[in-house]
């Protein structure tokens, strides 16, 4: 195959996560044993560094329509708000009424928060379900994928442009990147958010490999693809949001210098290693260690007589439950809070889904699945821990 950013054909296998189902198709009872599989594989391009998956579900069944909604969680909306208003207070400049357009806008939440803030918005969701969630929330949403082409029909410009957790799900990933290129203002200020691999690597937060996330960027990496389409990233931060995200400034090429805190986020990169092949290869060895950990301690609890229930169903969890081979033996089934899940099965693995508030009573270990939540998570239950309830995290980093 050709690298996704930038066509060489020198790429080699980094970690392998087998056969796996798409992540986010959580099934009807009546549907067990009619799901597909795909490999789960990541590649390493020797040209420019970006790893990747070397295989993509096409985009319509991923994200044609899904259950994944953006304003469950507090956190996350609480980390959309601080950004809205980071942008506005740096931003704005003085503009009455900007425009900004949010790519993969899911449920409006992000759009919500400039709305509060005095900003005309547009979002571009392709799932039906979540497009109408926001419409319905008085959030105008275009219900199709964005491209080049959409950039080109919406016919204007956009003062911001976000894209939260979706730039690394693009399979039309130069036509998207040149859309946001046309629909960017001379002034304008393109912000995306993604997961960070160097986190990834040092959390061995392996489960947010799954077939929906079809690149893994580093800053060396996004560079280049921003470079590529005529766009430079001009300032960036690591936010814990998702166990280590980055969240980047960009604009258009020769319009804004690097700032200090870009350059250093660039040095500790490449100290880290984080663009070389080798850090790979030792992630793919520890996270054996990882599985075999794992299994070791859920033994150990059920031979206990202790009752077991996953926490949270987020889509990353499957990556986990299904490499691991996690199923019901162990799991009695997923708290989950998003309704849309109500009823439903785990992809894969098959463990029952029950809504939190619809739970007769608590386990005695809750293996914690959504552990990019952890603080939220650990503060919303301090009275099942004075209880002596465990919550076990299989990824644990220090500031999740």
């Amino acid at each position: 195959m050709e690298c996704r950013v930038c066509d060489g054909t020198d790429l080699v296998p980094a970690v392998d996560l087998g056969l796996q189902p798409w992540a986010n198709h959580f099934l009807r009872p009546d549907e067990v044993g009619r799901e597909p599989v795909y490999p789960l594989r990541v590649l390493y391009c020797q040209g420019c560094a970006t790893a990747q998956l070397d295989y993509t579900v096409p985009k319509e069944t991923m994200f044609g329509d899904h259950t994944y909604l953006s304003g469950v969680t507090r956190s996350l909306s609480e980390h959309f708000r601080a950004v809205a208003e980071e942008v506005d207070r740096r931003f704005r400049g003085g503009r009455p009424r900007p425009a900004v357009l949010d790519i993969g806008s899911n449920d409006g939440t992000q759009l919500k928060h400039f709305q509060a803030l005095g900003y005309d918005v547009l979002g571009v969701e392709a799932s039906h379900t979540t497009a109408a969630i926001a419409q319905a929330a008085g959030v105008e949403t275009v219900n199709e994928f964005f491209n080049l082409d959409l950039a080109r029909r919406l016919g204007r410009s956009f003062d911001v442009i976000n894209a939260a957790g979706v730039f690394f799900h693009l399979e039309e990933l130069h036509s998207v990147t040149e859309g946001i290129r046309e629909a960017l203002a001379p002034g304008g200020v393109f912000v995306v958010q993604f997961l960070y691999m160097r986190r990834i690597l040092e959390n061995l937060a392996f489960d947010q490999i799954y077939h929906e996330h079809l690149l893994y960027y580093t800053l060396r990496t996004i560079e280049q693809l921003l470079n590529r389409h005529g766009l430079s990233m001009f300032d960036a931060y690591v936010s814990p949001i998702h166990g280590g995200s980055v969240i980047g400034f960009i604009t258009h090429r020769a319009r804004a210098r690097p700032s200090d805190r870009l350059e250093a986020l660039r040095h500790e990169e490449a100290v880290a290693g984080s663009n070389e092949l080798a850090s790979y290869r030792r992630f793919a060895e520890r996270i054996l260690r990882m599985r075999d950990e794992n299994l070791a301690y859920l033994d150990r609890t059920k031979a206990a007589g202790k009752r077991v229930f996953g926490f949270g169903a987020p889509v990353k969890g499957n990556t986990l439950l299904n490499y691991f081979g996690v199923d019901t033996r162990y799991l009695d089934c997923l708290v989950e809070k998003n309704a849309l899940r109500r009823g439903l099965v785990s992809p894969g693995q098959h463990i029952p889904i029950v809504l939190e508030d619809e739970l007769p009573a608590p386990p005695d270990v809750y293996y914690v699945l959504a552990w990019n939540f952890k603080r939220e998570i650990l503060a919303n239950n301090r009275a099942l821990l004075e209880r002596g309830v465990e919550f076990y995290f299989p990824v644990n980093p220090a500031d999740a």
